[in-house]
Protein backbone atom coordinates (compact mmCIF):
# COMPACT_ATOMS: atom_id res chain seq x y z
CA UNK A 1 0.00 0.00 0.00
CA UNK A 2 3.23 2.17 1.12
CA UNK A 3 4.74 1.43 -2.44
CA UNK A 4 1.31 2.13 -4.21
CA UNK A 5 1.25 5.83 -2.85
CA UNK A 6 4.55 6.29 -3.33
CA UNK A 7 4.44 5.83 -7.04
CA UNK A 8 1.40 7.71 -7.26
CA UNK A 9 3.08 10.83 -5.63
CA UNK A 10 6.18 10.83 -7.47
CA UNK A 11 3.80 10.50 -10.85
CA UNK A 12 2.08 13.35 -9.13
CA UNK A 13 5.30 15.12 -8.41
CA UNK A 14 6.30 14.49 -12.13
CA UNK A 15 3.57 16.20 -13.66
CA UNK A 16 3.82 19.54 -11.40
CA UNK A 17 7.52 19.79 -12.78
CA UNK A 18 8.91 19.74 -16.01
CA UNK A 19 7.63 21.13 -19.12
CA UNK A 20 7.94 24.67 -20.96
CA UNK A 21 7.88 26.56 -17.85
CA UNK A 22 11.46 25.64 -16.82
CA UNK A 23 12.42 26.66 -20.82
CA UNK A 24 13.52 30.44 -20.22
CA UNK A 25 15.40 29.20 -16.32
CA UNK A 26 17.27 26.24 -18.66
CA UNK A 27 18.13 28.69 -22.07
CA UNK A 28 18.60 31.66 -20.23
CA UNK A 29 21.28 29.83 -18.12
CA UNK A 30 22.95 28.68 -21.08
CA UNK A 31 22.77 31.70 -23.06
CA UNK A 32 24.69 33.42 -19.75
CA UNK A 33 27.24 30.79 -19.49
CA UNK A 34 27.99 30.75 -23.16
CA UNK A 35 28.49 34.53 -23.35
CA UNK A 36 30.66 33.90 -20.59
CA UNK A 37 32.73 31.15 -21.43
CA UNK A 38 33.27 33.10 -25.06
CA UNK A 39 34.36 36.12 -23.85
CA UNK A 40 37.44 34.39 -21.96
CA UNK A 41 37.77 31.69 -24.78
CA UNK A 42 37.43 33.53 -28.08
CA UNK A 43 40.44 35.86 -26.99
CA UNK A 44 42.78 33.79 -25.32
CA UNK A 45 45.76 33.61 -27.10
CA UNK A 46 46.01 37.84 -27.49
CA UNK A 47 45.52 37.98 -23.76
CA UNK A 48 48.48 35.19 -23.64
CA UNK A 49 50.64 37.37 -25.78
CA UNK A 50 49.99 40.54 -24.77
CA UNK A 51 49.59 40.47 -20.84
CA UNK A 52 51.75 37.93 -19.74
CA UNK A 53 54.54 38.04 -22.86
CA UNK A 54 54.32 34.21 -24.00
CA UNK A 55 55.07 33.70 -27.14
CA UNK A 56 53.29 33.48 -30.03
CA UNK A 57 53.40 30.00 -31.01
CA UNK A 58 53.16 28.71 -26.52
CA UNK A 59 49.95 30.78 -26.79
CA UNK A 60 48.66 28.52 -29.47
CA UNK A 61 49.66 25.43 -28.03
CA UNK A 62 48.24 26.45 -24.83
CA UNK A 63 45.05 27.68 -26.50
CA UNK A 64 44.62 24.38 -28.05
CA UNK A 65 45.07 22.74 -25.09
CA UNK A 66 42.59 24.10 -23.40
CA UNK A 67 40.12 23.98 -26.43
CA UNK A 68 40.90 19.87 -25.98
CA UNK A 69 39.77 19.98 -22.44
CA UNK A 70 36.59 21.73 -23.01
CA UNK A 71 35.39 18.91 -25.05
CA UNK A 72 36.56 16.24 -22.50
CA UNK A 73 35.15 17.79 -20.03
CA UNK A 74 31.53 17.80 -21.21
CA UNK A 75 32.04 13.98 -21.15
CA UNK A 76 33.17 13.65 -17.74
CA UNK A 77 29.93 15.82 -16.50
CA UNK A 78 27.80 13.76 -18.74
CA UNK A 79 29.17 10.56 -16.54
CA UNK A 80 28.77 11.98 -13.55
CA UNK A 81 25.72 13.42 -14.24
CA UNK A 82 24.22 9.80 -15.05
CA UNK A 83 26.19 7.45 -12.64
CA UNK A 84 26.24 9.69 -9.37
CA UNK A 85 24.74 13.13 -9.19
CA UNK A 86 22.00 13.73 -11.85
CA UNK A 87 22.54 16.45 -14.28
CA UNK A 88 20.68 19.78 -11.94
CA UNK A 89 24.33 19.13 -8.93
CA UNK A 90 26.56 18.20 -11.95
CA UNK A 91 25.32 21.89 -13.69
CA UNK A 92 24.98 23.68 -10.21
CA UNK A 93 28.68 22.44 -9.48
CA UNK A 94 30.22 23.27 -12.96
CA UNK A 95 28.83 26.64 -12.85
CA UNK A 96 30.08 27.55 -9.41
CA UNK A 97 33.11 26.25 -10.45
CA UNK A 98 33.36 28.67 -13.60
CA UNK A 99 32.09 31.66 -11.49
CA UNK A 100 35.44 30.88 -9.16
CA UNK A 101 37.12 30.88 -12.80
CA UNK A 102 35.66 34.05 -13.64
CA UNK A 103 36.38 36.09 -10.55
CA UNK A 104 40.50 34.83 -10.60
CA UNK A 105 40.75 35.57 -14.17
CA UNK A 106 39.13 38.79 -13.82
CA UNK A 107 41.53 39.85 -10.69
CA UNK A 108 44.68 38.98 -13.18
CA UNK A 109 43.46 41.48 -15.68
CA UNK A 110 43.31 44.15 -13.12
CA UNK A 111 45.60 43.54 -10.36
CA UNK A 112 49.06 44.67 -11.41
CA UNK A 113 51.19 42.39 -9.33
CA UNK A 114 49.45 39.18 -10.99
CA UNK A 115 50.72 39.68 -14.55
CA UNK A 116 54.83 40.33 -15.54
CA UNK A 117 55.67 43.98 -16.44
CA UNK A 118 54.30 44.72 -20.01
CA UNK A 119 56.28 44.99 -22.62
CA UNK A 120 56.77 47.81 -25.17
CA UNK A 121 55.09 46.29 -27.81
CA UNK A 122 55.68 49.76 -30.25
CA UNK A 123 59.22 49.18 -30.16
CA UNK A 124 59.99 46.95 -32.71
CA UNK A 125 63.61 46.88 -32.07
CA UNK A 126 63.24 45.49 -28.65
CA UNK A 127 62.78 41.92 -27.86
CA UNK A 128 60.69 41.70 -24.90
CA UNK A 129 62.55 39.42 -21.95
CA UNK A 130 59.43 40.08 -19.45
CA UNK A 131 58.28 36.62 -18.60
CA UNK A 132 55.65 35.55 -15.54
CA UNK A 133 56.90 34.11 -12.26
CA UNK A 134 55.94 30.97 -10.88
CA UNK A 135 53.79 32.47 -8.60
CA UNK A 136 51.63 34.33 -11.43
CA UNK A 137 52.17 31.31 -14.47
CA UNK A 138 50.24 28.92 -11.48
CA UNK A 139 47.72 31.27 -11.15
CA UNK A 140 46.86 31.18 -14.39
CA UNK A 141 47.07 28.20 -15.31
CA UNK A 142 44.72 26.87 -12.06
CA UNK A 143 42.36 29.93 -13.20
CA UNK A 144 42.27 28.03 -16.81
CA UNK A 145 41.71 24.85 -15.49
CA UNK A 146 38.76 26.00 -13.52
CA UNK A 147 37.55 27.55 -16.72
CA UNK A 148 37.44 24.76 -18.31
CA UNK A 149 36.42 22.60 -15.54
CA UNK A 150 33.13 24.84 -14.99
CA UNK A 151 32.38 25.38 -18.74
CA UNK A 152 33.09 22.13 -19.79
CA UNK A 153 30.94 20.00 -17.09
CA UNK A 154 27.96 22.36 -17.69
CA UNK A 155 27.72 22.99 -21.30
CA UNK A 156 26.07 19.47 -23.16
CA UNK A 157 24.78 18.37 -19.41
CA UNK A 158 22.61 21.62 -19.87
CA UNK A 159 21.19 19.96 -23.04
CA UNK A 160 20.26 16.94 -21.59
CA UNK A 161 18.96 18.11 -18.55
CA UNK A 162 17.25 21.11 -21.00
CA UNK A 163 15.54 17.91 -22.80
CA UNK A 164 14.56 15.64 -19.62
CA UNK A 165 12.03 17.97 -19.09
CA UNK A 166 9.56 17.61 -21.56
CA UNK A 167 7.46 14.24 -22.46
CA UNK A 168 7.19 14.18 -26.01
CA UNK A 169 9.76 13.90 -28.67
CA UNK A 170 8.79 17.24 -30.75
CA UNK A 171 8.94 19.54 -27.98
CA UNK A 172 12.22 17.97 -27.27
CA UNK A 173 13.85 18.33 -30.80
CA UNK A 174 12.56 22.46 -30.38
CA UNK A 175 14.16 22.59 -27.10
CA UNK A 176 17.63 21.46 -29.24
CA UNK A 177 16.96 23.76 -31.98
CA UNK A 178 16.54 26.88 -29.45
CA UNK A 179 19.73 25.23 -27.70
CA UNK A 180 22.00 25.43 -30.49
CA UNK A 181 20.62 28.51 -31.85
CA UNK A 182 21.53 29.53 -28.28
CA UNK A 183 25.46 28.23 -28.57
CA UNK A 184 26.09 30.13 -31.91
CA UNK A 185 24.69 33.08 -30.74
CA UNK A 186 26.48 33.43 -27.62
CA UNK A 187 29.39 32.82 -29.19
CA UNK A 188 29.07 35.09 -31.92
CA UNK A 189 28.24 37.93 -29.01
CA UNK A 190 30.67 37.17 -27.03
CA UNK A 191 33.81 37.07 -30.09
CA UNK A 192 32.61 40.44 -30.96
CA UNK A 193 31.38 42.78 -28.32
CA UNK A 194 33.09 41.32 -25.18
CA UNK A 195 36.67 40.70 -27.43
CA UNK A 196 36.45 44.52 -28.56
CA UNK A 197 35.53 45.39 -25.06
CA UNK A 198 39.21 43.46 -23.99
CA UNK A 199 41.01 45.20 -26.79
CA UNK A 200 40.03 48.73 -26.61
CA UNK A 201 38.73 49.19 -23.32
CA UNK A 202 40.34 46.98 -20.87
CA UNK A 203 40.97 43.40 -19.80
CA UNK A 204 39.37 43.98 -16.86
CA UNK A 205 36.20 45.43 -18.23
CA UNK A 206 35.71 42.53 -20.29
CA UNK A 207 36.44 39.63 -18.03
CA UNK A 208 34.43 41.48 -15.94
CA UNK A 209 31.43 40.73 -18.36
CA UNK A 210 32.26 37.37 -18.66
CA UNK A 211 31.76 37.65 -14.63
CA UNK A 212 28.33 39.23 -14.53
CA UNK A 213 27.08 36.69 -17.18
CA UNK A 214 28.45 33.99 -15.13
CA UNK A 215 26.65 35.27 -11.75
CA UNK A 216 23.31 35.90 -13.93
CA UNK A 217 23.64 32.27 -15.50
CA UNK A 218 24.08 31.06 -11.85
CA UNK A 219 20.76 33.14 -10.34
CA UNK A 220 17.96 32.21 -13.30
CA UNK A 221 19.44 28.06 -12.82
CA UNK A 222 18.70 28.76 -8.60
CA UNK A 223 15.18 30.53 -9.67
CA UNK A 224 14.19 27.58 -11.70
CA UNK A 225 14.95 25.04 -8.68
CA UNK A 226 11.04 24.86 -7.77
CA UNK A 227 9.77 24.24 -11.72
CA UNK A 228 12.30 21.44 -12.35
CA UNK A 229 12.20 17.73 -13.06
CA UNK A 230 15.17 16.34 -11.51
CA UNK A 231 16.61 13.30 -13.06
CA UNK A 232 18.23 10.40 -11.07
CA UNK A 233 21.20 8.39 -11.88
CA UNK A 234 20.83 5.07 -13.99
CA UNK A 235 24.26 4.24 -14.53
CA UNK A 236 26.75 5.52 -17.41
CA UNK A 237 26.79 3.43 -20.60
CA UNK A 238 30.29 3.43 -20.49
CA UNK A 239 30.01 0.74 -17.65
CA UNK A 240 28.15 -0.95 -19.51
CA UNK A 241 31.05 -1.49 -22.27
CA UNK A 242 33.85 -1.67 -19.80
CA UNK A 243 31.66 -5.40 -18.03
CA UNK A 244 32.22 -6.98 -21.81
CA UNK A 245 35.96 -6.28 -21.68
CA UNK A 246 36.58 -7.72 -18.59
CA UNK A 247 33.83 -10.13 -18.78
CA UNK A 248 35.43 -11.27 -22.11
CA UNK A 249 39.28 -11.43 -20.22
CA UNK A 250 37.76 -13.22 -17.31
CA UNK A 251 36.30 -15.84 -19.55
CA UNK A 252 39.28 -16.23 -22.43
CA UNK A 253 39.42 -20.03 -21.80
CA UNK A 254 35.16 -20.33 -21.49
CA UNK A 255 34.77 -20.94 -25.13
CA UNK A 256 37.36 -23.54 -25.65
CA UNK A 257 35.56 -25.35 -22.73
CA UNK A 258 31.82 -25.13 -24.06
CA UNK A 259 32.23 -24.84 -27.64
CA UNK A 260 32.00 -21.72 -29.75
CA UNK A 261 28.38 -22.04 -31.24
CA UNK A 262 26.77 -24.52 -28.90
CA UNK A 263 27.23 -22.70 -25.29
CA UNK A 264 23.99 -20.68 -23.15
CA UNK A 265 24.08 -17.32 -23.78
CA UNK A 266 22.62 -14.67 -21.71
CA UNK A 267 20.08 -12.62 -23.47
CA UNK A 268 17.67 -11.08 -20.37
CA UNK A 269 16.74 -11.84 -16.64
CA UNK A 270 13.56 -13.87 -17.90
CA UNK A 271 15.16 -15.53 -21.21
CA UNK A 272 18.32 -17.08 -21.76
CA UNK A 273 18.65 -19.71 -24.72
CA UNK A 274 21.01 -22.14 -26.18
CA UNK A 275 22.56 -21.50 -29.39
CA UNK A 276 22.71 -17.92 -31.23
CA UNK A 277 18.58 -17.03 -31.60
CA UNK A 278 17.16 -13.71 -32.38
CA UNK A 279 15.50 -12.48 -29.18
CA UNK A 280 13.37 -9.29 -28.80
CA UNK A 281 15.23 -8.17 -32.16
CA UNK A 282 18.81 -9.11 -30.61
CA UNK A 283 20.99 -11.32 -32.68
CA UNK A 284 24.27 -12.72 -31.25
CA UNK A 285 26.37 -12.08 -34.80
CA UNK A 286 29.79 -13.92 -35.57
CA UNK A 287 31.53 -10.67 -36.17
CA UNK A 288 34.03 -9.97 -33.73
CA UNK A 289 33.35 -13.89 -32.27
CA UNK A 290 35.73 -13.58 -29.11
CA UNK A 291 33.61 -11.27 -27.62
CA UNK A 292 30.62 -13.50 -27.60
CA UNK A 293 32.48 -14.98 -24.14
CA UNK A 294 31.00 -12.05 -22.51
CA UNK A 295 27.70 -13.12 -22.33
CA UNK A 296 28.16 -16.87 -21.89
CA UNK A 297 26.71 -18.25 -18.90
CA UNK A 298 28.72 -20.39 -16.75
CA UNK A 299 28.42 -21.99 -13.49
CA UNK A 300 27.37 -19.41 -10.70
CA UNK A 301 26.74 -16.34 -12.72
CA UNK A 302 22.98 -15.92 -12.63
CA UNK A 303 20.74 -16.51 -9.64
CA UNK A 304 18.01 -19.26 -9.33
CA UNK A 305 15.54 -16.36 -10.39
CA UNK A 306 17.85 -15.66 -13.79
CA UNK A 307 19.18 -12.29 -12.55
CA UNK A 308 22.95 -11.83 -13.21
CA UNK A 309 24.65 -12.86 -10.01
CA UNK A 310 28.45 -11.44 -11.27
CA UNK A 311 27.87 -8.67 -13.04
CA UNK A 312 31.61 -8.45 -13.95
CA UNK A 313 31.40 -12.16 -15.34
CA UNK A 314 28.57 -11.91 -17.25
CA UNK A 315 27.01 -9.10 -19.75
CA UNK A 316 23.87 -9.30 -21.77
CA UNK A 317 23.85 -10.23 -25.50
CA UNK A 318 22.30 -7.13 -26.07
CA UNK A 319 25.77 -5.28 -24.22
CA UNK A 320 28.10 -7.15 -26.29
CA UNK A 321 26.21 -6.16 -29.57
CA UNK A 322 26.59 -2.69 -28.11
CA UNK A 323 30.52 -2.88 -27.91
CA UNK A 324 30.71 -4.64 -31.38
CA UNK A 325 28.62 -1.32 -32.72
CA UNK A 326 31.16 0.65 -31.49
CA UNK A 327 34.28 -1.43 -32.52
CA UNK A 328 32.33 -1.62 -36.39
CA UNK A 329 32.16 2.42 -36.45
CA UNK A 330 35.48 2.80 -34.68
CA UNK A 331 37.55 3.13 -38.00
CA UNK A 332 34.58 5.84 -39.55
CA UNK A 333 35.28 8.25 -36.08
CA UNK A 334 39.23 7.50 -36.67
CA UNK A 335 39.14 9.82 -39.70
CA UNK A 336 36.38 12.39 -38.66
CA UNK A 337 40.34 12.94 -35.96
CA UNK A 338 42.30 14.20 -38.98
CA UNK A 339 39.09 15.65 -40.42
CA UNK A 340 39.24 18.24 -36.94
CA UNK A 341 43.26 18.41 -37.06
CA UNK A 342 43.08 20.98 -40.01
CA UNK A 343 40.48 22.84 -38.30
CA UNK A 344 42.15 23.63 -35.03
CA UNK A 345 45.61 23.94 -36.34
CA UNK A 346 44.31 26.76 -38.77
CA UNK A 347 41.85 28.62 -36.07
CA UNK A 348 44.75 29.34 -33.80
CA UNK A 349 47.32 30.40 -36.69
CA UNK A 350 44.25 32.51 -38.30
CA UNK A 351 44.47 34.63 -35.06
CA UNK A 352 48.30 34.77 -35.13
CA UNK A 353 47.83 35.82 -39.14
CA UNK A 354 45.25 38.40 -38.11
CA UNK A 355 47.56 40.07 -35.45
CA UNK A 356 50.42 40.89 -38.27
CA UNK A 357 47.48 42.27 -41.08
CA UNK A 358 45.47 45.36 -40.89
CA UNK A 359 42.64 44.83 -39.50
CA UNK A 360 41.03 48.50 -39.97
CA UNK A 361 37.57 48.68 -41.44
CA UNK A 362 37.08 52.72 -42.14
CA UNK A 363 39.58 55.17 -40.10
CA UNK A 364 38.13 54.10 -36.71
CA UNK A 365 37.25 50.45 -36.49
CA UNK A 366 39.96 47.73 -36.11
CA UNK A 367 38.60 44.20 -36.26
CA UNK A 368 40.06 42.43 -33.06
CA UNK A 369 41.97 39.22 -34.20
CA UNK A 370 40.20 36.68 -31.67
CA UNK A 371 36.54 37.98 -33.34
CA UNK A 372 37.43 36.35 -37.14
CA UNK A 373 35.91 33.39 -35.83
CA UNK A 374 33.08 34.45 -36.11
CA UNK A 375 33.18 34.29 -39.59
CA UNK A 376 32.83 29.94 -39.37
CA UNK A 377 30.12 30.50 -37.34
CA UNK A 378 28.10 32.79 -40.07
CA UNK A 379 29.48 30.72 -42.92
CA UNK A 380 28.08 27.67 -41.56
CA UNK A 381 24.26 29.22 -39.85
CA UNK A 382 23.99 30.58 -43.67
CA UNK A 383 25.13 27.24 -45.65
CA UNK A 384 22.96 24.76 -43.21
CA UNK A 385 20.00 26.79 -44.51
CA UNK A 386 20.71 26.81 -48.06
CA UNK A 387 21.44 23.25 -47.71
CA UNK A 388 19.02 22.07 -46.16
CA UNK A 389 16.27 24.18 -48.43
CA UNK A 390 18.01 23.78 -51.88
CA UNK A 391 20.86 21.48 -52.65
CA UNK A 392 19.16 18.64 -50.57
CA UNK A 393 15.52 18.56 -51.80
CA UNK A 394 17.35 18.94 -55.38
CA UNK A 395 19.81 15.55 -54.40
CA UNK A 396 16.38 14.03 -53.32
CA UNK A 397 14.65 14.72 -56.55
CA UNK A 398 17.91 13.79 -58.53
CA UNK A 399 18.66 10.21 -56.68
CA UNK A 400 15.14 9.64 -55.48
CA UNK A 401 16.37 9.92 -51.38
CA UNK A 402 18.40 12.37 -49.14
CA UNK A 403 21.62 12.19 -48.78
CA UNK A 404 23.23 9.90 -46.16
CA UNK A 405 25.05 10.50 -43.15
CA UNK A 406 28.74 9.29 -44.96
CA UNK A 407 27.86 10.61 -48.25
CA UNK A 408 27.69 14.59 -46.10
CA UNK A 409 30.69 14.05 -44.35
CA UNK A 410 32.02 13.04 -47.52
CA UNK A 411 31.58 16.90 -48.69
CA UNK A 412 32.97 18.16 -45.69
CA UNK A 413 36.13 16.24 -46.08
CA UNK A 414 36.52 18.25 -49.86
CA UNK A 415 35.40 21.54 -48.54
CA UNK A 416 37.76 21.37 -45.27
CA UNK A 417 41.49 20.39 -47.96
CA UNK A 418 40.06 22.93 -50.15
CA UNK A 419 40.07 25.59 -46.90
CA UNK A 420 43.44 24.58 -46.97
CA UNK A 421 44.45 25.61 -50.45
CA UNK A 422 43.04 28.59 -49.79
CA UNK A 423 44.76 29.03 -46.83
CA UNK A 424 48.41 28.17 -47.97
CA UNK A 425 47.82 30.57 -51.01
CA UNK A 426 46.47 33.46 -49.10
CA UNK A 427 49.59 33.27 -47.00
CA UNK A 428 51.64 33.14 -49.41
CA UNK A 429 50.21 36.41 -50.46
CA UNK A 430 50.62 38.12 -47.40
CA UNK A 431 54.70 36.91 -46.68
CA UNK A 432 55.88 37.72 -50.50
CA UNK A 433 54.22 41.17 -49.15
CA UNK A 434 56.17 41.19 -45.79
CA UNK A 435 58.95 40.40 -47.60
CA UNK A 436 58.59 43.30 -50.46
CA UNK A 437 58.83 45.64 -47.34
CA UNK A 438 61.20 43.43 -45.48
CA UNK A 439 59.38 43.34 -42.63
CA UNK A 440 60.38 40.03 -41.24
CA UNK A 441 63.36 41.81 -40.17
CA UNK A 442 60.96 43.67 -37.75
CA UNK A 443 59.62 42.11 -34.97
CA UNK A 444 56.21 41.92 -34.70
CA UNK A 445 55.48 44.07 -37.94
CA UNK A 446 52.05 44.92 -39.75
CA UNK A 447 52.39 43.81 -42.97
CA UNK A 448 50.18 46.03 -45.36
CA UNK A 449 47.69 43.49 -46.10
CA UNK A 450 43.64 43.32 -45.76
CA UNK A 451 42.46 41.19 -42.95
CA UNK A 452 39.64 40.29 -45.02
CA UNK A 453 42.18 37.90 -47.45
CA UNK A 454 41.42 35.47 -44.42
CA UNK A 455 37.57 35.45 -45.17
CA UNK A 456 37.67 32.85 -48.31
CA UNK A 457 39.54 30.50 -45.94
CA UNK A 458 36.92 30.75 -43.11
CA UNK A 459 34.02 30.47 -45.22
CA UNK A 460 34.89 27.55 -46.83
CA UNK A 461 35.64 25.92 -43.26
CA UNK A 462 32.38 26.75 -42.13
CA UNK A 463 30.83 25.35 -45.39
CA UNK A 464 32.29 22.12 -44.70
CA UNK A 465 31.29 22.26 -41.09
CA UNK A 466 27.44 22.20 -43.00
CA UNK A 467 28.08 19.08 -43.91
CA UNK A 468 30.46 17.31 -41.58
CA UNK A 469 29.07 18.08 -38.55
CA UNK A 470 25.41 17.27 -39.02
CA UNK A 471 26.44 14.52 -40.83
CA UNK A 472 28.87 12.78 -38.09
CA UNK A 473 25.52 13.20 -35.51
CA UNK A 474 23.53 11.42 -38.14
CA UNK A 475 25.78 8.77 -38.22
CA UNK A 476 25.76 8.17 -34.75
CA UNK A 477 22.78 8.88 -34.01
CA UNK A 478 21.33 6.81 -36.74
CA UNK A 479 23.95 3.42 -36.35
CA UNK A 480 24.18 3.39 -32.58
CA UNK A 481 22.00 1.23 -30.22
CA UNK A 482 19.11 2.83 -28.00
CA UNK A 483 21.21 2.31 -25.35
CA UNK A 484 24.25 4.47 -26.23
CA UNK A 485 22.89 7.43 -27.63
CA UNK A 486 24.51 9.45 -25.36
CA UNK A 487 28.05 7.80 -26.10
CA UNK A 488 26.98 8.86 -29.70
CA UNK A 489 27.13 12.87 -28.43
CA UNK A 490 30.51 11.68 -26.79
CA UNK A 491 31.82 10.21 -29.69
CA UNK A 492 31.77 13.55 -31.48
CA UNK A 493 32.97 15.49 -28.48
CA UNK A 494 36.23 13.48 -28.25
CA UNK A 495 37.13 13.65 -31.98
CA UNK A 496 37.18 16.99 -30.98
CA UNK A 497 39.15 16.84 -28.20
CA UNK A 498 41.76 14.51 -29.37
CA UNK A 499 41.58 16.66 -32.58
CA UNK A 500 43.20 19.83 -30.44
CA UNK A 501 45.60 17.62 -28.55
CA UNK A 502 46.80 16.32 -32.07
CA UNK A 503 47.08 19.58 -33.32
CA UNK A 504 49.07 20.52 -30.25
CA UNK A 505 51.42 18.35 -30.76
CA UNK A 506 52.05 19.19 -34.38
CA UNK A 507 52.70 22.53 -33.92
CA UNK A 508 54.97 22.28 -30.81
CA UNK A 509 56.82 19.33 -33.88
CA UNK A 510 56.61 21.67 -36.12
CA UNK A 511 58.18 24.65 -34.12
CA UNK A 512 61.00 22.67 -33.24
CA UNK A 513 62.02 20.34 -35.92
CA UNK A 514 61.93 23.32 -38.24
CA UNK A 515 62.07 26.99 -39.08
CA UNK A 516 58.42 27.03 -40.50
CA UNK A 517 56.66 28.47 -37.25
CA UNK A 518 59.03 31.13 -35.40
CA UNK A 519 57.83 32.95 -32.46
CA UNK A 520 57.35 35.80 -35.52
CA UNK A 521 55.42 34.56 -37.96
CA UNK A 522 56.75 37.13 -40.16
CA UNK A 523 60.22 35.66 -40.63
CA UNK A 524 58.65 31.90 -40.59
CA UNK A 525 56.49 30.01 -43.59
CA UNK A 526 53.29 29.10 -42.50
CA UNK A 527 52.10 28.40 -45.76
CA UNK A 528 54.06 25.27 -45.82
CA UNK A 529 52.13 24.16 -42.72
CA UNK A 530 48.79 24.71 -44.66
CA UNK A 531 50.01 22.88 -47.64
CA UNK A 532 51.08 20.22 -45.27
CA UNK A 533 48.50 19.74 -43.48
CA UNK A 534 46.63 19.49 -47.17
CA UNK A 535 48.57 16.21 -47.61
CA UNK A 536 47.26 14.96 -44.73
CA UNK A 537 43.42 16.00 -45.38
CA UNK A 538 43.89 14.67 -49.02
CA UNK A 539 45.51 10.95 -47.45
CA UNK A 540 42.74 10.93 -44.73
CA UNK A 541 40.04 11.32 -47.46
CA UNK A 542 41.25 8.60 -48.80
CA UNK A 543 41.83 6.58 -46.23
CA UNK A 544 37.67 7.98 -45.42
CA UNK A 545 36.57 6.29 -48.72
CA UNK A 546 37.95 3.46 -48.23
CA UNK A 547 36.18 2.83 -44.75
CA UNK A 548 32.95 3.99 -46.10
CA UNK A 549 33.53 2.09 -48.95
CA UNK A 550 33.78 -0.99 -46.46
CA UNK A 551 31.02 -0.26 -43.85
CA UNK A 552 27.53 -1.40 -44.00
CA UNK A 553 24.39 0.73 -42.30
CA UNK A 554 22.87 -1.17 -39.87
CA UNK A 555 19.34 1.25 -39.66
CA UNK A 556 19.45 2.48 -43.45
CA UNK A 557 15.20 2.65 -43.58
CA UNK A 558 12.61 3.26 -40.54
CA UNK A 559 9.56 1.92 -41.42
CA UNK A 560 10.23 2.56 -45.05
CA UNK A 561 11.81 5.90 -44.53
CA UNK A 562 15.35 6.93 -44.69
CA UNK A 563 15.91 7.92 -41.08
CA UNK A 564 18.27 10.95 -42.58
CA UNK A 565 15.20 12.44 -43.85
CA UNK A 566 13.39 12.17 -40.30
CA UNK A 567 16.25 13.92 -38.46
CA UNK A 568 16.63 16.56 -41.15
CA UNK A 569 12.72 17.42 -40.61
CA UNK A 570 13.39 17.80 -37.01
Amino acid sequence: MGEGNRSEEEAQISNKHGGWITFPFVIGTFACMTLATGGWLSNLIVYLIKEYNINSIDATLISNIVSGCLCVFPVVGAVLADSFFGSFFVILISTSISLLAMVSLTLTATIHSLRPQPCDHNNTSITCSSSPSKLQYTILYSTIILACLGSGGSRFTTATFGANQYDTTKDQNIFFNWFFVTLYAGFVASSTAIVYIQDNVSWGWGFGISLAANVISLAIFLLGNRFYRLDKPEGSPFTSLARVLVATARKRLAQMQVGSDEGCYYYSDQDHRVGMPIVDGVTLTKSFRCLNRAALITRGDIHLDGTIAKPWRLCKVQEVEDFKTLLKIFPLWSTSIFLSVPIAIQGSLTVLQALTMDRHLGPNFKIPAGSFAVIIFISTTISLTLVDRFLYPIWKKLIGRMPRPLERIGLGHVFNFLSMVVSALGESKRLKIAHVHHLQDQAEAIVPISALWLFPQLVLVGMGEAFHFPGQVGLYYQEFPTSLRSTATAMISLVIAVAYYLSTGLIDLLHKVTKWLPDDINQGRVDNVYWMIFVIGVINFGYYLVCARCYKYQNVEDGGKNINDSITEH
